[in-house]
């Protein structure tokens, strides 16, 4: 085991070859080498030491918007979900550490009185893939609320970043991968509380009677090209509804791939190479995935 010059009381927090895939919200997928799991920054900072430079690392949250592949990873997953505190100062400025759930964060603030917020109610994710990837929905994103993120590198090395330094676009950051984020400060506003409940019940509306809800799926699987949503393109290209083995394309929203029951992580990304192919033969665009592929082929 490479971690044998770890301390004890940071071995705990470290699993070998653990199933990774029932952890995503597609329920596919392989083990990881090694997973570890910390209860607090002090426990994250401490194992970071013992990480051997050419070992792979990957930060991983709520599950959603991540496709494991069978044969799984030869690395090490890093699981954030017990860092998910969230506060509030009395500037109203609102800090949550990375595993907190987006959703969660919503209704704090609104618990608060605080607006700018909403949108975080609809996205299925944590704070800390939200500022991967800037992830927005029903007209806001990560990049428009932002004020500064703390993150730690590979070297042991914590930084604050502000939110014109990370370089925040559709869906992307400017920072390498060796960057963990570790928590995040938002700006908000006061507001009465049922305005903001009511901005919230019309996103949570609009995603139930627009997205597919309560199946496996991974969330939005394809980026938009430019102007074009991708899920006009996918729908163009007459792949709304198609399979491949126990995956398909959403009839619901052309956009989502669905595990209907038994599918491998291999038959979800053969179909979403299918869906990809036939809207380039259709139209021209390419399709870039959305959700992040991890493992080995």
């Amino acid at each position: 085991m490479f971690f044998f010059k770890t301390p004890k009381k940071i071995l705990k927090y470290i699993e070998k070859n653990k199933n990774i895939g029932s952890l995503t919200w597609f329920k596919v997928g392989g083990n990881s080498d090694y997973f570890f799991q910390p209860e607090n920054e002090k426990i994250l900072f401490e194992f970071i030491k013992f990480i051997p430079s050419n070992m792979k690392v990957f930060p991983m949250g709520a599950g959603s918007n991540i496709l494991f592949r069978d044969n799984g990873f030869r690395g090490v997953i890093i699981h954030f979900n017990k860092l998910n505190k969230i506060e509030i100062d009395s500037n109203g400025i609102i800090s949550a550490e990375a595993g907190a759930i987006d959703a969660d964060v919503a209704r704090f603030a609104r618990n608060h009185n605080r607006s700018g917020l909403e949108f975080l109610i609809g996205i299925p994710g944590t704070v800390g893939g939200g500022i991967k990837m800037n992830s927005g929905a029903f007209g806001s994103e990560f990049k428009n609320v932002l004020l500064d993120v703390k993150a730690i590198n590979l070297e042991g090395k914590v930084k604050i970043f502000k939110n014109e330094d990370l370089g925040l676009d559709y869906r992307k950051n400017k920072l390498s991968d060796e960057w963990l984020f570790l928590s995040a400060r938002f700006k908000t506003i006061f507001c009465e509380r049922e305005k903001i409940q009511n901005k919230m019940k019309n996103i949570i509306y609009q995603r139930k009677n627009n997205q597919p809800t309560g199946v496996k799926t991974g969330g939005s699987t394809f980026m938009n090209v430019g102007k074009y949503k991708a899920w006009q393109l996918i729908d163009k290209s007459g792949c709304r509804g198609i399979k491949y083995g126990d995956a398909q394309i959403s009839e619901k929203h052309c956009n989502f791939i669905i595990n209907l029951n038994k599918s491998t992580s291999s038959e979800i990304e053969k179909l979403g190479e299918i869906v990809r192919n036939k809207v380039f033969q259709k139209t021209g665009k390419k399709l870039n995935w959305e959700i992040k592929i991890i493992g080995e082929k």
